[in-house]
């Protein structure tokens, strides 16, 4: 029986490995750009940055120390140069595709870092295993600009999982929608016509504003803005301003808004106000041929009949009168029901003439 050299039973002492077997080593060196392992082996194994981490640049000096253990996989046995090639980050990936199988199937919500913006969605990474959300699955409502996520947490599930095509998609979008669901549910319930409320304004287009109740969104019609007349609301609200909204219909999952609170009715004291035979005063809004429109206050516009602004003939409004223009005259009629008024220039020259001709007292 021949006897064994030493470089023989040394070889003998140490263990075999074969490519894709998990071993476990200890760090006995670390530089920037890998990590160099002893796995029990003849050779050190060998960790380069690419294999520890799918961040580039980092520095693994600050991750990782000397004399840590690690589990690793091996990739080559020998690398050429006598090394052992190993990897982290792929094991690592191996039992996050574990735990994202386990999510899917029990419908779990993950939640995770988004490490990168692409064109067409978002990427996080969950236990070194990477999952794609479609820009289409980010948000419940279209959005162009995806960059607010970069480095956002956020939650999701996993609607689809298919490692071997590497298809594994992650879903915000319907986590959304069961929570706004939800909320109109609890809203809904409280909600009732008259209340005052608080919203946000989420959007503003010619015709309104729609109001974010608080995952329920009410439409504040551009008639329901105000007493007076608003021509576009672009100038009159901005998007994310807070607003205090009375509530004035609800139909099904539709809620009308408005910004005329009764307490603020112009037409509450016309009676008043307006009395017939008193003087008042205000601006020419409008003009049609056969008068001119006065708004006496926001929401209350009374009418100047052609053959009212003169003794003299006029012919038409705008000879006399332009948009804009002050004018004082008398309140001739009042039809509170209809919200009519009347008023005459002329009543007011009549009076001054009369009083110019009244015979004058020794």
């Amino acid at each position: 029986m021949s006897e064994l050299t030493f470089e023989q039973m040394l070889e003998e002492s140490f263990k075999t490995i074969h490519n894709g077997e998990v071993v476990d080593g200890t760090v006995i060196d670390v530089k920037p750009d890998e990590i160099i392992l002893n796995i029990g082996y003849k050779a050190d194994g060998i960790i380069t940055r690419s294999e520890y981490t799918n961040e580039s640049g980092l520095d693994l000096t600050t991750v990782v120390s000397v004399g840590d253990t690690m589990t690793v996989k091996v990739l080559k046995v020998n690398d050429g140069e006598g090394q052992v090639l190993l990897t982290y980050k792929r094991l690592a990936a191996e039992k996050g595709n574990e735990r994202l199988k386990e999510a899917f199937e029990n419908k779990e919500v993950l939640k995770a870092t988004v490490t990168q913006i692409l064109g067409g969605g978002l990427s996080v990474v969950v236990d070194e295993a990477r999952v794609f959300i479609p820009a289409s699955l980010v948000s419940d409502t279209y959005e162009k600009d995806l960059s607010k996520y970069q480095d956002q947490e956020i939650e999701f599930v996993i609607s689809e999982f298919n490692p071997r095509r590497n298809r594994i998609i992650g879903d915000r979008r319907q986590l959304l929608v069961a929570e706004k669901a939800e909320k109109q549910k609890e809203l809904f319930a409280k909600l009732k016509v008259g209340d005052t409320v608080e919203g946000t304004v989420k959007n503003v287009t010619d015709f309104g504003a729609f109001i974010d109740l608080g995952g329920v969104d009410g439409l504040l019609h551009i008639s329901e803005m105000s007493w007076g007349r608003v021509e576009n609301p672009k100038k009159v609200f901005t998007v994310g301003e807070t607003l205090k909204v009375l509530v004035k219909d609800i139909r099904d999952t539709k809620i009308a808004l408005s910004l005329k609170f009764p307490e603020t009715n112009p037409w509450a004291n016309a009676a008043e106000d307006y009395a017939v035979g008193k003087e008042v005063t205000g601006k020419v809004a409008r003009m049609t041929d056969f008068g001119a429109f006065v708004e006496l206050a926001p929401g209350v516009d009374a009418l100047l009949h052609v053959s009212q602004i003169s003794r003299a003939h006029v012919e038409k409004p705008s000879d006399v009168l332009s948009v804009g223009q002050e004018i004082t005259a008398k309140v001739v009629d009042l039809n509170e029901a209809e919200k009519k008024i009347s008023l005459s220039m002329k009543a007011l020259e009549n009076a001054e003439v009369q009083a110019a001709e009244a015979p004058v007292e020794e």
